[in-house]
């Protein structure tokens, strides 16, 4: 799988306030309301064979889009997103960016 410049994290909100929180990896990506993220947590390090590649938890149906395995954020949702890999739907996406509570921050949380 190929990671572009084009890869990440995106959140567009329109004049009445409603917004997407969309993140791509390769040629996986998902996408849901910006209503639909209920909280955030600042995580790592954690093991390179965990946190870097498109991943799917083995402990639950958290999903993973690393770069690194120094630190990122772990957003969790209301509603489970749709499934990218694996049987399931994803209840969390843990995501390595460069300023992690940056990206906190701009999800409100």
């Amino acid at each position: 799988m190929r990671v572009g410049a084009d890869d990440g994290v995106t959140l567009t909100r329109d004049t009445d306030g409603n917004g997407t929180f969309r993140a791509t990896f390769g040629f996986l990506s998902t996408e849901t309301p910006l209503s639909n993220v209920d909280h955030t947590e600042i995580t790592g390090p954690h093991r390179w064979y965990t946190a870097v590649g498109a991943r799917l938890s083995f402990a639950d149906d958290g999903l993973t889009f690393g770069t690194n395995h120094h630190q990122g954020l772990c957003i969790e949702f209301v509603e489970r997103i749709p499934k990218v890999v694996g049987p399931r739907r994803h209840s969390a996406l843990w995501v390595s960016v460069a300023d992690p509570q940056g990206l906190a921050d701009a999800l409100g949380c």
